[in-house]
């Protein structure tokens, strides 16, 4: 049977308990921003989704100096140990001037990437766990920056984990997150901290305009 473009799993309603696989992208309410790690979020001042878009596109407002942060959005998704790539589209909108500043690191370049997430993870980035996320190799880390952007990953490139080591250097852990896939995320930091957060110095938007597994 063919394997559909899409694996999103999108959380099935009224009685219904099974997720279902669709060829679309997952609508603004199937977005988490966060992450949730033991009940806090560490998006701060953020909604809990994104705003719907046209033709299937969500957007969140970037934070503005001094009022939050973005961390990470993420949706689930089925296992990808069957996917070959995946690809990336969208769209920044800000002023001229506008900078987006990474929370921890203010110095460093504000970066977008990819990363995905074993199911059951603990978050603690210890033993096994350390290999629970695994992201996207350096070369697809791309500084926020205004305009309309596309980038696409292989799943057989040299991604990461949490620290930083190489799939190559874990091969086992790197298969089994890609058997067990719970969600995808895209990460707002640094090159240095991928997912530690990112503000705006003046008004600016993220909008997801197509996110492409096959």
């Amino acid at each position: 049977m063919k394997r559909p473009a899409l694996t999103f799993a999108i959380p099935a309603l009224c009685l219904a308990t099974a997720s279902v696989a669709v060829a679309e992208m997952p609508a603004a309410a199937q977005w988490d921003i966060g992450p949730w790690v033991r009940g806090r979020n560490y998006s701060v001042g953020m909604p809990a989704h994104p705003t719907p878009g046209a033709n299937g596109s969500v957007s969140f407002a970037f934070p503005r100096t001094g009022s939050g942060e973005i961390d990470a959005m993420t949706t689930a998704v089925y296992p990808l140990d069957g996917a070959q790539q995946l690809t990336m589209r969208y769209r920044i909108d800000a002023p001229a001037g506008t900078r987006f500043v990474p929370s921890e690191n203010p110095e460093q370049t504000a970066t977008v990437s990819l990363y995905f997430q074993r199911a059951r993870d603990t978050w603690t980035a210890k033993g096994k766990y350390a290999s629970y996320r695994w992201y996207v190799p350096a070369r697809a880390v791309i500084p926020l920056a205004p305009g309309e952007h596309t980038v696409t990953v292989r799943f057989d490139e040299r991604w990461t984990n949490v620290n930083g080591q190489p799939n190559s250097s874990d091969p086992a852990g790197f298969r089994a997150s890609l058997r067990d896939t719970s969600q995808i995320g895209i990460a707002f930091g640094w090159m240095g901290r991928r997912s530690h957060g990112v503000h705006a110095t003046g008004p600016a938007r993220f909008t997801l305009l197509d996110l492409d597994i096959r």
